[in-house]
């Protein structure tokens, strides 16, 4: 899978370098939809702004439906400061000891796009004796417009106001040693890995037993992207997210993980002996774990009611919610899971 493990690799970086906070995806949406078609696809986008394509496959009521997202954590602007200073307020995850002293972007509603960077407030070690001791919060920090504002006017005569989205940089570098380092691994790799799952069984001309869709869904991190539009016929859908690396687990970057149970509970008995006995029988690297703190799309799924089974697997990234990393073989297993699994 080497050649499709290549395609992931810089089809993820061009991926990543595409703002997409939950809620602000219509960019990415766009991207993934038109890298669809490239490869041979008739893609849609829906009402909710997730992109859905069906891959093909002999058994339409047998079906599968594999999903990652697109969206990523970010913040957005909750108050402009008498002194210019923008407040943030979190989407999803975005941990703000994380975010500090990082570059972003203002998205405004009139299409206008100002650079920032998110600093502790009154930020200079040499002027605030607090600093080492100041909590990392969303009251304590805030961005710092890179135009020459003075106060709450100047910065609303910009065009900035309440609610425009706050992007944050990806920093994506891929190492000569095969790693790949950047915010917003989750899950932009999981759904550069799809897009390669569908141009090996493109452009190798297989047809699956089971009708295969896969479903790119725009609000995961805010917990209800796999609510909505799964097809008639679908009988099992598979979460492709990241895999957890971390203290007490197996996985590593360069694996594919198997999760077992996150924190909605345990994945489908059947389906994770499956995917097991398919990296088994096929010599792939992987791990079986339990996610402490997690939820996927899948999840969300069986909340809305669809009566399906359910599983879970993807690459393994390190420091997740942060400046995450992951691996090119981590990629490469995820792919040959797939086709072992599905075909």
């Amino acid at each position: 899978m080497g050649k499709y493990t290549d395609y992931v690799m810089k089809t993820a970086q061009d991926l990543l370098a595409v703002p997409s906070p939950s809620g602000f995806t219509h960019m990415a949406a766009d991207f993934v939809k038109k890298e669809f078609e490239k490869l041979g696809y008739e893609p849609q986008i829906t009402q909710k702004g997730a992109v859905l394509v069906k891959l093909g496959g002999k058994d339409d009521e047998n079906a599968v439906v594999l999903a990652a997202h697109m969206d990523t954590l970010g913040g957005m602007v909750c108050q402009i400061m008498d002194n210019g200073h923008l407040k943030l307020t979190n989407i999803g995850g975005m941990n703000p000891n994380n975010a500090e002293a990082e570059n972003c972007k203002v998205y405004t509603k009139s299409g206008k796009v100002y650079d920032a960077t998110f600093q502790l407030e009154n930020a200079s070690v040499h002027v605030n004796g607090e600093y080492s001791d100041t909590k990392r919060t969303y009251e304590t920090m805030e961005a710092i417009l890179d135009e020459p504002v003075k106060n709450k006017e100047d910065v609303k005569k910009l065009g900035i106001m309440t609610g425009d989205f706050v992007c944050f940089d990806p920093r994506t570098v891929v190492t000569e040693s095969g790693y790949i380092k950047s915010r917003f691994l989750d899950d932009k790799f999981s759904t550069a890995i799809l897009l390669g799952y569908a141009k090996y069984l493109k452009e190798k001309e297989i047809q699956t037993e089971r009708t295969i869709y896969v479903l790119i869904t725009s609000y995961e991190e805010v917990g209800h992207g796999g609510c909505a539009a799964i097809p008639d016929g679908v009988t099992e859908m598979i979460s492709v997210d990241m895999g957890c690396v971390g203290k007490g687990l197996e996985c590593d970057e360069t694996m594919v993980s198997i999760c077992a149970k996150d924190s909605m509970g345990p994945y489908d008995y059947q389906v994770v002996s499956g995917l097991i006995k398919a990296a088994q029988e096929n010599d792939i690297a992987f791990a079986v774990d339990v996610y402490p703190h997690y939820g996927s799309d899948v999840d969300a799924a069986l909340k809305a009611g669809y009566d399906m089974k359910h599983g879970l697997i993807g690459p393994g990234v390190y420091a997740s919610h942060g400046y995450e990393r992951s691996h090119r073989d981590g990629a490469k297993n995820t792919l040959k899971l797939l086709k072992a699994y599905l075909g």
